[in-house]
Parts: C-alpha cells; sequence; structure tokens
C-alpha cells in the first residue's frame, strides 16, 4: 500500500461511509484518504517523514457542502457595499449609508443586505437615500437579491423614467402619479446592475478571496454557486487554473424566461465545456420561477388569503417549461429551479416529470431550491421523481418574514406547510441543506440547530418552534451537509465522505454535535478544516 504522508489521530472520526462508520485515525497521502482505523493501524502506514496531527479526541466530520450559495456575488457585494444589516428602520439605513459614503470616494454608493420584511415600499423611497447620500449615486439591493432601492442620482443616471417599461418579471414601484420612487422588485434589481458601471474584475475576485474564506471558517470545503454567467465563470476558471479556489465549487448557470431550447442548451453547454477543472465545473441549469413572498411575487395555486388578495404568475410560461426541462434533461445537465410558491413547486415537478416521461429515468437528482409553500399533494412527487429537496432551515422560524409576511399573505391551512422539510422527510424525498447566502448566514451550526429545534437561538430571541412536527434530525442535518449534499451534486465518488480514495476534506469541531443539547449547536466552532489534506482555516 502507498505510504501516508499525514496521519490523523485521537479523533472521534464519523466518515459517513458505512463500511467504516466511526473510527479514531486516518491515514493519508497525497491529498487523499487511504484508510481509516486504529492509530496503531494508520501510525503503520505512516511513511518517512509523515506529518501527525492529533485531533485531541474531538469529532471529525467530511467538509461541509452548501448547495445553494451566492459565493462570487455575495462576497463581491461586501467588497464593495455597505452592510445594512442592522438597518431596522430607515433612520438607521440613512445613518450607515451616510458613515459608508462619507468614508469612500466611489462615485456610486452601494449598500447590501438590509431586510426586505423591515425595509419596504411602506418606508423606503428614494427621498430616505437622497438624505444619506444626496450627492451620488446611490443603489442598495436587500438581503433575498429579490428587492431595491435607488436614490434619485441613481435614478436619473440609469435613465429611468416615467416611461421607462417594466422589464420582464420585474417592476418599478410607481407613486399615484407614475413616479418611479425608487424601489425596485425581482428584475427591475437586475436592469439597475446591467446599467451601473462595471466593477473591475479583481474586485470580484476580491470577492470569492472573502466568500471562501468565511466558508473556510464554517467548515465548508465545497459549495454550489445558484447563478452564474460569463462573468462568473471567466472568474473561476481563472482562480481554478491559479490554483486559488478553497472551495471546490459547482455552478449552475441561469436560464432566461423567453429562451428557445434548443439555443439555450447551446449556451450553457459552452459554459460547461469552458469548465471542467477539478475545482470548478457547471453542471446544471437555473431556472427562477417566481420571487419571494415579501414582495408578493410568490406564485401560489390558489390567490393569497389577505385583505389584498391576488396572486402572481410563474415566470417561465407552461409551455416554455415543456420545453426547456426535456431539453436540459436530455442533454445530461441538472436543473435547479429557485421555487418560494406551491404553484412554482408544483410547476418544477411537473416540467421534471415531463422531462422524465420524454427522456427516461437517469440519476438526475434535479433540484427544488427554497420550498416555502408546498400543497401535500406534492409532498410525495419528490420521492417519485428522484428530485432534490433544496432547503434552508435557518428561515423556519417564527420570526418576522413567517410571522408578519408568509402566515397573513396564505392563511391558516396554507401555513402548516410552510417549510414542511419533515414531511418530505418522511415522504423518502432526499434533502439538502444549504444557506442561500448571503440572504442569511452561511454558518451550517447555526442552520443545523434551527432545523433541529424550527427556533432561534436562546440568546436571540425566548420563542416557541415554529410547527416543530417539522423539526429535522442531527442525523438528517449531517448527511445534508455531507454526503447528502456530495451526492445531489454529483460529486460523491470524490467527496461527502471521509473513504479510501476520496479527497481529504474534513473538518475538526470543537464539540460533539451528534451529543450536545441542540440548542448549543450553533455555538460549534471549527478547529481546523482541511481541504485535500492542506488547512484551509485553522489547524491542529
Amino acid at each position: 500500500m502507498q505510504k501516508a504522508d499525514l496521519i490523523l489521530t485521537n479523533a472521534d472520526i464519523r466518515s459517513m461511509d458505512p463500511m467504516v462508520p466511526r473510527a479514531e485515525a486516518m491515514a493519508m497521502a497525497g491529498g487523499r484518504i487511504l484508510a481509516l482505523g486504529s492509530a496503531a493501524e494508520m501510525r503503520a502506514l505512516a511513511g518517512e517523514g509523515a506529518e501527525h496531527l492529533d485531533a485531541g479526541g474531538r469529532l471529525v466530520l467530511p467538509g461541509f457542502h452548501d448547495t445553494h450559495i451566492h459565493l462570487q456575488d455575495g462576497g463581491h457585494h461586501y467588497v464593495e457595499s455597505a452592510d445594512l444589516t442592522t438597518a431596522g428602520t430607515p433612520e438607521r439605513l440613512v445613518a450607515l449609508l451616510r458613515e459608508f459614503a462619507q468614508g469612500t470616494e466611489r462615485a456610486w454608493i452601494y449598500g447590501g443586505f438590509y431586510n426586505a420584511t423591515l425595509l419596504h415600499e411602506g418606508n423606503l423611497t428614494r427621498e430616505v437615500l437622497d438624505r444619506a447620500v444626496p450627492d451620488r449615486p446611490c443603489f442598495i439591493t436587500a438581503s433575498d437579491g429579490h428587492n431595491g432601492c435607488l436614490n434619485s442620482r441613481a435614478i436619473e443616471a440609469l435613465g429611468l423614467t416615467d416611461e421607462t417599461p417594466d422589464p420582464p418579471e420585474g417592476h418599478f414601484v410607481r407613486d399615484a402619479r407614475g413616479r418611479a420612487t425608487g424601489m425596485l422588485y425581482e428584475r427591475a434589481v437586475t436592469w439597475c446592475n446591467e446599467r451601473r458601471p462595471q466593477p473591475p474584475e479583481q474586485e470580484y475576485i476580491e470577492g470569492v478571496q472573502l466568500a471562501q474564506a468565511l466558508a473556510n471558517r464554517h467548515g465548508i470545503t465545497g459549495v454550489l454557486d445558484a447563478l452564474v454567467e460569463d462573468r462568473h465563470v471567466r472568474i473561476y476558471n481563472r482562480m481554478a487554473a491559479e490554483d486559488a479556489l478553497t472551495v471546490r465549487v459547482i455552478a449552475t448557470a441561469l436560464v432566461h424566461p423567453g429562451e428557445e431550447a434548443a439555443a439555450a442548451v447551446v449556451r450553457v453547454s459552452g459554459l460547461r465545456a469552458s469548465a471542467r477543472h477539478p475545482m470548478f465545473r457547471v453542471h446544471s441549469a437555473k431556472f427562477f420561477f417566481d420571487g419571494v413572498i415579501e414582495n408578493r411575487t410568490a406564485a401560489m395555486i390558489a390567490p393569497y388569503s389577505d385583505a389584498i388578495g391576488g396572486n402572481a404568475p410563474l415566470m417561465f410560461a407552461p409551455g416554455d417549461i415543456a420545453r426547456l426541462f426535456p431539453a436540459f434533461d436530455a442533454a445530461r445537465f441538472q436543473i435547479h429551479v429557485h421555487a418560494i410558491g406551491d404553484m412554482a413547486v408544483r410547476a418544477a415537478l411537473d416540467g421534471m416529470e415531463r422531462a422524465r416521461e420524454e427522456n427516461g429515468a437517469w440519476p438526475s437528482r434535479h433540484h427544488i431550491a427554497h420550498i416555502q409553500f408546498i400543497d401535500p399533494a406534492d409532498i410525495p412527487r419528490f420521492a417519485e421523481l428522484g428530485v432534490v429537496a433544496n432547503v434552508q432551515p435557518l428561515w423556519a422560524r417564527a420570526e418576522a418574514p413567517v410571522t408578519e409576511s408568509s402566515i397573513p399573505v396564505v392563511g391558516p391551512e396554507r401555513s402548516r406547510y410552510i417549510y414542511a422539510f419533515r414531511s418530505l422527510r418522511e415522504a423518502r424525498a432526499e434533502m439538502v441543506l444549504s444557506s442561500d447566502w448571503t440572504v442569511s448566514t452561511l454558518n451550517p451550526f447555526e442552520i443545523i440547530e434551527t432545523a433541529v429545534t424550527r427556533r432561534p437561538p436562546r440568546r436571540e430571541a425566548n420563542v416557541a418552534s415554529f410547527l416543530p412536527e417539522q423539526c429535522l434530525t442531527i442525523e438528517d442535518c449531517v448527511a445534508g451537509y455531507t454526503i447528502g449534499a456530495a451526492r445531489a451534486g454529483w460529486r460523491d465518488d470524490e467527496t461527502g465522505s471521509l473513504s479510501p480514495g476520496k479527497w481529504a476534506d474534513f473538518v475538526v469541531l470543537s464539540q460533539d454535535i451528534f451529543a450536545c443539547s441542540a440548542h448549543d449547536i450553533g455555538d460549534t466552532e471549527v478547529v481546523g478544516t482541511y481541504l485535500a489534506g492542506r488547512a484551509v482555516h485553522g489547524g491542529l
């Protein structure tokens, strides 16, 4: 047998491999795992000059995978923008933006990560931003990416007039006179981003560096970037070629409403062909089927239940879905769908069923992400069609986005199926956990705690569990971040478990998350994150 150049001992290794589920030591060579077993057995495999790591009895797991994250765009947003996370009121927003603007000579002032439930068309307008930044264009976006706002200078600079039509799948909020208030919904945010001054590519590289360091600090060694286009692919390819990536990146390429199926497959196939580095590849096609409930763009089967009523249409016409999904499925792309409303979830399942009928069954593991609302009749269809439920458990708790936006809009009956994660698991759906960072934290331990408890950490709020019957188990969660996540991303042959032959991607944790109180899981810290046997955060 090949001699090991790295030996890990005195560890509580949970490998996520049923052949050797627990071990105290692991031997590695050339960045890959040789074997697991006792300390004596692994030391016997050590070559001359091998490095020895002592885990101090701590829990060791495979490196975590975040299967829905906006790594490049999110990181860049932090590089160029004011952090508006704490801006719960217009006054606080103004103070944060004003302070940021005073500290930079940038021609445009950007802000990000504000809470769209707290700051909305009722209290956020161009005039509010004018108070903060009167002398330069200012453009801010919410943490969800589906809402934004411009000040008067930015409205003028972008050429947004009273006659400017709404972009497809987007909306410029206007007052009673037809004048733009500055508020932006959905693709109106994209419209502005396409017309604003474009940043230099070096800024995007800095954004990836920032984001991957944060991911490594929280034990993440693999990600799925949930929206890439040409620029994203170019940046990732450059960094992969320069050995500058410390997370393994797979990505899903955006497909636009109205694209002709054959042309879309050719376009995305070109991106896939250009991205085949061991550290970066494009493997799937991304569809936005609706928006978010906060701005009433979630597509529901029945109209909204509140006094305002109404509904939102699907962003893709059913006929287009029936053409696009079979075409991408036949080209052996994974399909990745943003679906918040129960109609969006159903339409995604219908499209995936259509693809299976036309092309036959294969281990596609198409994803539906978010699944905030689901009709109970659609729950068993995930397992029947081999569709992965890609969920963000941190949102499944009794806080403003749920109690003030979701429940009043859908009513008591449909509220029983908000983030129905346990129902999906009991129906044998494959499930992966993710963050949708920068919408919320990418810390998997805080996310796991909420998945298990359905409540915020005790230090944040003392509230009851939200639909406690939908809690997941710690075993569900760890699998959903490791072997399940790797399998769902078509890379379980290389990672996801600590198995001989796979990459030595592993994390050493400060506590045993299987044994501690569920309410303490979020306090877990990562002692060391290793990618191919190399420490990319901390270390032993």
